[in-house]
């Protein structure tokens, strides 16, 4: 007896609509299990990999090792289990859907991030650095003492006289020696304070990502190359065939071909490490002893290095974008070469204070920054000004506000008020209300701009190249008589070099892609954000909590040269020169701001009326970063590979050889874990696979 077509179809439905309901979930009760252990897991195991054994980065970029290694577990060893035991129909147990692995990759973004190296747990070490490292010779405690709320370090609090005593140096040295237990008397109310600080700039950051989503993925289209991988290893999860256990992706011969090149590079290099004899494939060249003799000594030594995981991300950008990368990297040197042969000798190119380079590039930097924010906001003006009108009732919800990961008026007013509570522990601390709202204000736009330099750039992190304190000092000037009195630049430095100076462990990347997978997927979004609060608080704990212990335990002297000597040095000194007085201070630098937004400005006006203009002000913003410094190569091999393929091959080509290069990134990263495994294991550190 054969059923009608009607009650096929009726039977069917159900079962369509019970796949598609679980497509659109993602936030199921083993996936916030699974999250939140992952959360505990990187909490600890990342301070001890970026400060105890100065190792390749689990987190530290926006690709993060640990977050695709947590996909290729999910994919190669739960999934395939799973299936096995649902098919001796062992109940409750099934292999992860698509929406799952996505959630948990979502969650990894921040969780990667936050407890990481280039995060706000620089404070840490740069509360008591300063202390351990004054004498009398620098003159240190002098400032230290006397403008520093007591609130702020366990070197102050720790006696309850806000004075640097007995208790404080116990604290402080503790630390940095090593082998004792933790005074946690002393740090338990300056890491709460700090920590609701940088829980309201998770917060202001996760609010404007959610307001800014619609505007970048959807009017704007923006690439979002970061997103390809994690994409093309998931594709066939929720197929029921054979491709449902190892999907298209694993089976396509040109991934692997890509995928081998990367583990044989670094196979007989991390052999190398371990022992010399193994002959090592040359992954960079430093051209300084090339370019030791005039001119060309004065743009510095430059190294050719190759990242595969870099130049696997770069074949997927742009041809402009990742032509402007390396161009503008190589243009701005080549303005030393101009100052030069116009009888400008370094000593009269003065560097900048707190950042990177020479003030003249440094100041073009400031202005390139300022005017790409601005024409950032600009061209989406009409999305935010209906936002600002949903905060105030002026207009109703349209039909995609519902979709994304918090309502219009909540984004708007969260970002309000978590970014007034910034402002009131700012003046709090001591820093004068003007310069409070300059300094966030510049935060602000900074963390736009590297944010959508990841989203449109591909770059695996974008650490800056100037401070905003420092741009404040060089336009304004430092100490008694000027807008940055004595008192003002003390927590105005302990507040900018911690949380503002790197900004390679920003988080806002992680919020904005992992919002636009949600959306794209389909996958809750009030569940989603209740489960990425609760990582985020979880990492941002544990991160500041085990770097602590990791002091007190094995001593700071041993630990990533940056985190514990070099930043609080470097912070102290810029303070002392800042306090002394900023000595070039000009009219000529707000000129070269200017001049840095005007070309801005002129780049982008020439890309909205001709086609064929080559360049993108992507590449304008941070030239002198580390960031370009060490991947500006990377980034040519990968705009090479596309432009010769492109041209020779046409754009199937391109789009057949996409693999291979994902290929390259994946076998990087897979590398990259296996190697960590290595050396925890051995107890070998500084071993370095991404720059570090």
């Amino acid at each position: 007896m054969t059923s009608s077509p009607q009650l096929s179809e009726a039977a069917a439905a159900p079962a369509a609509d019970a796949r598609e309901s679980q497509r659109e979930g993602g936030v199921t009760p083993r996936v916030v299990v699974f999250s939140l252990l992952l959360a505990v897991f990187f909490g600890f195991i990342i301070p001890v990999i970026d400060v105890k054994m100065a190792n390749t980065f689990l987190g530290s970029q926006h690709l993060p090792s640990g977050a695709v290694g947590v996909l290729l577990v999910m994919l190669l060893v739960i999934n395939p289990l799973g299936r096995l035991l649902a098919r001796l129909r062992i109940p409750w147990v099934s292999g992860l859907r698509r929406n799952e692995a996505i959630t948990v990759y979502i969650t990894c973004l921040v969780s990667c991030l936050v407890p990481g190296h280039g995060a706000e747990n620089f404070i840490v070490s740069y509360t008591i650095g300063p202390f351990y490292y004054a004498n009398p010779s620098n003159k240190w405690l002098e400032f230290l003492e006397q403008h520093t709320p007591t609130w702020m370090t366990p070197a102050l609090w720790a006696d309850g006289t806000g004075t640097y005593g007995e208790a404080g140096r116990r604290a402080v040295e503790g630390w940095y020696l090593g082998g004792t237990a933790v005074p946690w008397e002393a740090w338990l109310v300056p890491l709460g304070a700090w920590g609701s600080l940088i829980l309201a700039i998770y917060i202001s950051q996760a609010c404007f990502s959610a307001m800014l989503r619609a505007q970048w993925a959807e009017n704007e289209a923006l690439s979002f190359p970061m997103l390809r991988l994690p994409l093309e290893l998931t594709e066939d999860l929720d197929r029921d065939d054979k491709y449902g256990v190892l999907g298209r992706f694993f089976r396509n011969p040109l991934m692997w071909i890509g995928f081998g090149i990367a583990v044989f590079i670094q196979a007989m290099n991390g052999l190398r490490f371990y022992f010399p004899d193994v002959p090592a494939v040359p992954m960079g060249l430093p051209t300084g002893p090339l370019l030791s003799e005039a001119p060309w000594n004065q743009i510095g030594g430059v190294t050719l290095s190759i990242y595969p995981l870099a130049v696997g991300l770069s074949y997927l950008l742009t041809s402009e974008i990742s032509f402007s990368l390396w161009f503008f990297f190589w243009l701005m040197r080549f303005q030393l070469l101009a100052a030069y042969y116009s009888g400008f000798p370094p000593a009269a190119m003065p560097d900048s204070v707190g950042g990177g380079g020479k003030l003249f590039l440094a100041m073009q930097q400031v202005g390139a920054v300022l005017m790409w924010a601005a024409i950032i906001m600009w061209t989406g003006r009409e999305h935010l000004l209906h936002i600002v009108r949903r905060a105030f009732g002026r207009e109703r919800a349209r039909e995609r506000e519902k979709t994304e990961m918090m309502s219009y008026p909540v984004a708007f007013w969260g970002f309000v008020f978590s970014s007034l509570w910034m402002l009131g522990w700012t003046c709090a601390a001591g820093v004068r209300p003007d310069v409070a709202l300059v300094l966030w204000t510049i935060y602000l736009i900074l963390s736009i701009v590297v944010t959508r330099v990841i989203i449109e750039g591909g770059i695996l992190f974008a650490a800056l190249s100037w401070t905003p304190l420092g741009t404040i000092a060089q336009i304004t000037g430092g100490g008694i008589g000027t807008f940055l009195s004595p008192a003002t630049i003390m927590p105005a430095a302990l507040i900018n070099n911690p949380l503002m100076a790197s900004m390679r462990g920003l988080v806002m990347p992680s919020f904005v892609q992992g919002f636009k997978l949600a959306h794209d997927r389909k996958i809750s979004p009030r569940p989603l954000l209740a489960l990425l609060l609760a990582v985020t608080l979880i990492t941002l704990v544990m991160g500041l909590v085990v770097r602590v212990w990791l002091g007190y335990q094995y001593g700071g002297l041993g630990f990533h040269d940056w985190f514990a000597k070099r930043g609080p040095q470097g912070m102290a000194g810029n303070i002392s020169t800042m306090i002394k007085g900023v000595e070039n201070v000009s009219w000529v630098n707000p000129l070269w701001i200017a001049v840095g937004g005007a070309a801005t400005w002129a780049m982008m006006a020439a890309r909205s009326r001709f086609s064929w203009f080559p360049l993108h002000p992507i590449g304008y913003v941070f030239p002198f970063s580390y960031a370009l410094q060490t991947l500006w190569f990377s980034i040519f091999l990968g705009w090479m590979f596309k432009v010769t393929i492109t041209r020779f091959g046409g754009s199937d080509s391109y789009r057949n050889a996409t693999p291979a290069f994902l290929g390259l990134a994946l076998g990087d990263v897979s590398m990259i874990l296996f190697w960590l495994i290595i050396d925890g294991w051995q107890g070998r550190t500084n071993h370095w696979l991404v720059p570090t």
